[in-house]
C-alpha cells in the first residue's frame, strides 16, 4: 500500500509501506547487488551464491541478467515467485512500516545519501517525446522489457534497484535529512566489496514532500520549458519502464482499455525507488566506451568505417596521449578510436554528446558487418586491453559532466543509451527493502 499526500500530484511521490527483513536475517547475506551488474562475470554471481548459501537472500528473489540466456527461464521465474510467497509466510520479513527511508551508503566515492520512496507511474514515461515529471535519462530498449514483465506480473513483492536523480545543487532535501534523529532500522556491511549501508525511517514525511514540491515548482524556470521536471532516472531505467508497462497492461485488462489513470489504491500503480541528489560528491558519473568485436573486426579501417567527415582527425602515438586529449575540457566534442597500436583523436566544434554522433554510425557498421558485436565497456584500461591485439576496434568516450544533465534532458529528451554510468558496479544499489505489489 501507499499513502497519498497533498503534494503527490506536484511531486509524483507517495509514502510507501516498506517491508524489511526480520531481525534474525543476516543482512550481509540478504542484500545482493542489482541484477544488471557483472553481466560478463559469471564467477561473481557464483561467489555471491556461495556467500548466501542456504540463508534468506534477495539473490533468490531476483533474476541476475547473466542467466537470462540460460535455459529454464520460466522455471526460474516460478521459483522466484514461490520463494517470495514462502519468505512472506515464514517470518523472513518484519511487518510493513509506513514511511520514507533515509539511506546512507558508503561507496568507493564516499558517503552517498538516498531516500527510499514510491513514485506514481502515472507521472513517468520513458518515451523520447514525453515530458512528464519523471523522465528517462537514456534511451530505453523496449525489447528488454518482456522478461522483466514476466517476473513483475505475478510477483508478490518488488525490490528496488531504481535510482532517481534530483537536481538539488543547494542540497535542500538531504541537508535536512542527514541530521535526523532516531535509531537506524538496518545497518550492515555489503558482500563482495559493496561497502556499507544503513537506513532509518523518516518521521516527518510532510517536510520531505514540501521540499520536493518546491523543487518541482521551480523547474520550468530553471530549464526554460513549460513542463515541470523533477526526476531523471539514473539507474534502473528498464526496471522502471517494466513497472510502467505492467501497470499500463493492468489498466487495459481491467478497464476494457478505457482512458484514465486507474485506481490510486492499486499497488501496481507505484514503484519503489531510491532518490539521490545528482550533486552528491559520492555520485561519480563515468563514460561508457564502445567496442566492436568479432572475427572480422581487425579488417575494419577505423578512420573509414564510420563517417568522420565533420571531425578533425589526429593520429597519436600512445593510448596515454589519446586518453589525455579525450579528457581535455572545452567547447568541443571529442572521442578516441583505437585498434592495435593505432590511436586516433576525432574532434569537432559541436554541442552534441559524442554518443549522439557516434552511435548512429556504429549501427551502420554493424549492419554492414553482421559478424561484428557491439559491446559496452565501463573501464578505460579494459578497453585498451581489448584493442591492444588489433582484433577489436575501440571508441574511447570523454568524461561525462553531470552538471547540465537535467537541462539537456528537458530540452532534447533522453540521451543515447549507455551514455554514462553512475559509479562502479559494486557501488550500485543492493536489494534490501521491499514492497507488496500483488496479493
Amino acid at each position: 500500500m501507499v499513502h497519498v499526500c497533498g503534494e503527490t500530484k506536484e511531486t509524483g511521490v507517495v509514502v510507501p509501506e516498506v517491508i524489511l527483513p526480520a531481525k534474525h536475517v543476516d543482512l550481509c547475506k540478504w542484500a545482493v547487488v542489482a541484477c544488471d551488474q557483472w553481466t560478463q562475470d559469471r564467477r561473481y554471481w557464483e561467489e555471491t551464491a556461495a556467500i548466501a548459501g542456504d540463508a534468506p537472500s534477495t539473490l533468490n528473489l531476483v533474476f541476475p541478467e547473466i542467466y537470462l540466456e540460460d535455459g529454464g527461464k520460466a522455471a526460474r521465474i516460478r521459483q522466484i515467485h514461490e520463494t517470495m510467497r514462502s519468505d512472506l509466510a515464514n517470518g523472513v520479513f518484519a511487518p510493513p512500516e509506513s514511511g520514507f527511508v533515509y539511506v546512507e551508503r558508503e561507496t568507493t566515492g564516499g558517503l552517498r545519501q538516498g531516500l527510499i520512496a514510491a513514485v506514481d507511474l502515472e507521472c513517468y514515461d520513458w518515451k523520447p517525446e514525453a515530458r512528464p515529471l519523471i523522465r528517462a535519462s537514456e534511451g530505453t530498449i523496449e525489447e528488454r522489457l518482456p522478461p522483466r514483465m514476466e517476473i513483475r506480473r505475478a510477483a508478490p513483492l518488488e525490490l528496488p534497484h531504481v535510482m532517481l536523480l534530483i537536481d538539488d545543487e543547494a542540497d535542500t532535501l538531504f541537508g535536512s535529512l542527514a541530521g535526523g534523529t532516531g535509531p537506524f532500522a538496518y545497518d550492515t556491511e555489503l558482500m563482495q566489496g559493496g561497502g556499507r549501508v544503513r537506513g532509518r525511517f523518516v518521521r516527518d514525511p510532510a517536510r520531505v514532500m514540501a521540499t520536493l514540491a518546491t523543487l518541482a515548482r521551480s523547474s520550468p524556470e530553471r530549464y526554460g520549458s513549460p513542463e515541470p521536471f523533477l526526476f531523471a532516472v539514473g539507474d534502473g531505467n528498464h526496471s522502471l519502464a517494466t513497472a510502467k508497462a505492467v501497470w499500463e497492461e493492468y489498466k487495459t485488462r481491467h478497464t476494457g482499455g478505457l482512458a484514465g489513470q486507474g485506481p490510486r489504491e492499486n499497488p501496481l500503480r507505484y514503484a519503489l525507488v531510491e532518490i539521490v541528489n545528482i550533486y552528491s560528491p559520492a555520485l561519480r558519473f563515468e563514460p561508457i566506451h564502445r567496442v566492436l568485436l568479432g572475427p572480422s573486426s581487425n579488417t575494419i579501417d577505423p578512420s573509414g568505417a564510420i563517417d568522420l567527415s565533420s571531425f578533425k582527425i589526429r593520429s597519436l602515438t600512445s593510448h596515454a596521449a589519446l586518453s589525455a586529449l579525450v579528457r581535455t575540457k572545452g567547447n568541443h566534442t571529442r572521442f578516441g578510436v583505437m585498434q592495435g597500436n593505432r590511436y586516433l583523436l576525432a574532434e569537432a566544434a559541436s554541442p552534441l554528446l559524442a554518443t549522439a554522433i557516434l552511435d548512429p554510425e556504429l549501427e551502420k557498421v554493424r549492419a554492414a558487418h553482421p559478424a561484428l558485436t557491439l559491446d559496452y565497456i565501463h573501464g578505460e584500461q579494459d578497453l585498451f586491453a581489448l584493442c591492444r591485439e588489433g582484433t577489436a576496434t575501440g571508441f574511447l568516450l570523454p568524461p561525462f559532466e553531470k552538471k547540465g544533465l537535467f537541462d539537456t534532458i528537458a530540452k532534447t529528451g533522453p540521451l543515447p543509451r549507455k551514455s554514462f554510468s553512475m559509479g562502479e558496479a559494486r557501488d550500485k544499489r543492493y536489494y534490501l527493502e521491499a514492497r507488496r505489489i500483488n496479493a
